[in-house]
């Protein structure tokens, strides 16, 4: 069998890309705006137009699903997630609090975890699941090339009830299936962590 001495032939005519990292980053970046996309598809129905009305609710039942039609969440006033090292929270008692994007490729929102607490100025400040997901996709995106806007948003007209209100959390995740929450992280699965490491 004869060897070529012509190995490099092989790929002429090929636009090969300048170097694998850049080939990688590119890469990430469309794997990473394409989530982005399938998530933002979704949700920004409900930006725009609201939770969907068509519920029936039961006269017999607790009324703590009243204000699920009521949340807007681009009039909360947006905070930065380490908002809880400030000498004075805002925030005071129960609430949901939402974890949002804004992407600056395409300026639309993102919602990204939906949680509840006893004590809005106090629940952040600990252990939380939804802190390694963020630290995992701002760092993705910076990677990639891609900027990120988190912050956190705080809705006290909730009830102050625990259970009331953490049924209401769960009606507003299944709403708004933000892919940060346990019970919808393998719809839309979490690209950015296996990028990551």
């Amino acid at each position: 069998m004869k060897h070529s001495n012509f190995q490099g032939d092989f790929f002429s005519g090929i636009d090969l890309p300048l170097s694998v990292e850049e080939s990688s980053l590119s890469l990430k970046k469309e794997t990473l705006r394409n989530w982005q996309k399938l998530i933002q598809n979704y949700q920004n129905k409900l930006f725009q137009y609201g939770v969907n009305h068509s519920h029936q609710f039961s006269f017999f039942e607790s009324s703590s699903t009243e204000p699920l039609g009521k949340l807007d969440p681009l009039k909360l006033t947006p905070l930065p997630l380490n908002f809880w090292r400030w000498p004075k929270s805002e925030h005071h008692g129960p609430a949901i609090y939402l974890v949002m994007d804004k992407p600056k490729n395409n300026g639309c929102h993102l919602l990204l975890y939906i949680g509840e607490t006893y004590a809005a100025d106090k629940r952040w400040k600990g252990e939380h699941d939804c802190k390694n997901y963020l630290i995992a996709y701002e760092e993705a995106f910076k990677k990639a090339g891609l900027s990120t806007q988190l912050s956190i948003r705080f809705w006290t007209d909730v009830p102050k009830e625990t259970k009331s209100r953490r049924k209401l959390e769960q009606q507003l995740i299944q709403e708004w299936l933000p892919p940060f929450n346990k019970e919808t992280r393998n719809r839309w699965g979490t690209p950015f962590t296996s990028l990551t490491h």
